[in-house]
């Protein structure tokens, strides 16, 4: 499975890029999924309907289908979050998943970056970082993309990938 990530700190723009680049390329033909990391407790549940009703009860998982879509919810409780090696082996074949996060991981990600979080660049200390997406020119040893470019931005990822 091919798998590349996006990566930088908070509101770098990563998650504009994330939704700007599935957007593109599933309009060249390509399927693509995609793993968001959360940092935090989240819930796609809610109380009161009957799969937050059976979590509550103890179930381990909780598959909520419709015609339209289906989820499934994996409570962790007592286990470890899971790798990220583990959560891409749950996921369908696709040509490609993008990866919001995990920039600790060793597959291969662009960073976002947008000069006014003031925040240091992730690329110089990580060689997993193939390229930065910036709102500002940068001098690096990689290549630097403008962050709205995102059809070079494409080309690139597909180019790595080998899509």
């Amino acid at each position: 499975m091919n798998v590349y990530g996006v990566v930088g700190w908070k509101n770098a723009g990563k998650t504009g890029l994330m939704e700007r680049l599935v957007t593109e390329i599933t309009g060249r033909g390509v399927s693509v999924s995609t793993v968001k990391h959360a940092h935090h407790s989240f819930d796609v549940d809610r109380p009161g309907k009957d799969s937050h009703r059976h979590r509550v009860a103890g179930a381990t998982e909780v598959l909520l289908a419709s015609r339209n879509r289906f989820a499934l919810m994996h409570e962790l409780r007592d286990d470890a979050e899971p790798a990220l090696s583990a959560l891409l082996q749950k996921l369908a074949p696709v040509d490609l998943v993008l990866i919001e996060g995990y920039k600790r991981d060793s597959h291969p990600k662009i960073e976002a970056h947008r000069a006014v979080t003031g925040n240091p660049l992730i690329a110089p200390g990580d060689p997993t970082v193939r390229a930065v997406a910036s709102d500002t020119p940068l001098d690096l040893d990689r290549p630097v993309f403008d962050l709205n470019d995102t059809a070079a931005i494409a080309d690139f990822i597909l180019s790595e990938v080998g899509l």
